[in-house]
């Protein structure tokens, strides 16, 4: 007679949905914390590359003047006479000073018949304008001086023939590259490699909260329908027993 009210009680404490909130959430298991460490090392990377790259790339091209391209001719090439002064390391406490032959490479812009100074390329043009390049500075002279003569004969074979060079519309001065260091390819995958890398943490982060979230879902579910099965078995049986009771009295009625 006891186990009656306690599984009635029981049956309503369930009807009023209170299990549902019994289990919050579900402890994640060891695959699911180390594929979310992933993702954030992930999305922390790709945040690292945006920084770097924004500011060894991306911001000099921002910078940068704004060049077109157009053909040139070689007509001069030269080395002056006067050496230029510059610095090397030889070591942690060590620094040196030595001197490099400036190269000049005077071509003719041929939608313009300007002539011009030509530079390998912008950062050439920032370190030094009146040379066409800036080696890198050592003690050996001859070395340098080699370097800048073999140049020199390359350009020297191209006199007359026209090649590929970018100038300044918007810029008076006479200053033309050989080559883009940043171009538009350059920037394309500094802004796509990082993206992509940031959308595949966010993605494997995103996968993981939805597979806990249904896990969570489908244990809510599961405890749900065991609370509905085990309150409805004592019920049915009190059920039962009444409609016994009520037969044995009114048996008992008539025999009276």
């Amino acid at each position: 007679m006891t186990a009656f009210p306690v599984s009635g009680k029981k049956r309503e404490d369930y009807s009023d949905g209170d299990p549902l909130d019994v289990h919050k959430s579900l402890p994640s298991s060891a695959g699911e914390d180390r594929a979310m460490m992933l993702g954030f090392a992930t999305m922390g990377f790709s945040v690292l590359m945006f920084f770097l790259l924004g500011t060894t790339i991306l911001k000099p091209f921002m910078l940068s003047i704004r060049r077109e391209e157009s053909t040139c001719t070689a007509i001069l090439t030269d080395i002056m006479d006067d050496w230029l002064d510059c610095a090397f390391t030889c070591g942690v406490h060590c620094r040196g000073q030595g001197k490099y032959p400036c190269l000049r490479v005077f071509v003719n812009l041929t939608h313009s018949g300007q002539k011009a100074l030509l530079h390998y390329n912008e950062e050439a043009v920032q370190i030094n304008p009146k040379c066409f390049y800036t080696p890198k500075c050592h003690q050996d002279r001859n070395d340098l001086l080699n370097s800048a003569l073999d140049i020199k004969e390359f350009f020297d074979h191209k006199n007359g023939t026209p090649f590929s060079c970018f100038y300044s519309p918007a810029s008076q001065s006479e200053d033309v590259i050989l080559i883009k260091k940043y171009d538009q390819m350059a920037i394309f995958h500094c802004l796509f490699w990082p993206s992509l890398t940031l959308l595949g943490g966010a993605l494997i982060v995103g996968m993981v909260r939805l597979t806990q979230h249904l896990s969570l879902l489908c244990e809510k579910y599961s405890t749900v329908v065991r609370d509905e099965v085990g309150g409805k078995v004592p019920y049915i049986e009190q059920h039962q027993f009444k409609l016994c009771s009520m037969r044995r009295s009114k048996g008992r009625a008539e025999k009276s």
